[in-house]
């Protein structure tokens, strides 16, 4: 049985990661070997692993996905940063509540919350 699956991303300079996914996000670092830097919470999750031809509403297939307590909250934060919002803050009819941004490493990360 699966416990967990972990992306790993490829980047030439680790410490463009905290700003995004810990100033910002709020992950902690769980693990730092200097080759490697591994950001994470206590919160529990199931595990998961998508397929897509597109990212809904024809919008490209993002690397990531990751929800979050407030959104709104989230992309007014993001908005206020350097990072570029590819697609804006919208209500889906499947639930979900989400903005699309490009991270320091040009990946495409959905973020998230249920509605």
């Amino acid at each position: 049985m699966v416990k967990r699956i972990v992306t790993n991303i490829k980047a030439e300079d680790l410490s463009k990661a905290d700003h995004f996914y810990h100033d910002i996000l709020g992950l902690e670092t769980v693990m730092n070997h200097g080759w490697i830097k591994t950001f994470g919470s206590d919160e529990e999750a199931k595990v998961q692993i998508s397929f897509a031809i597109q990212g809904g509403n024809d919008t490209e297939v993002p690397d990531l996905s990751i929800g979050v307590d407030n959104v709104d909250e989230m992309y007014e934060q993001i908005k206020n940063s350097e990072f570029e919002i590819i697609y804006e803050i919208t209500n889906e009819d499947w639930g979900v509540r989400r903005f699309f941004v490009k991270d320091p490493f040009g990946k495409l990360v959905n973020i998230l919350s249920h509605q």
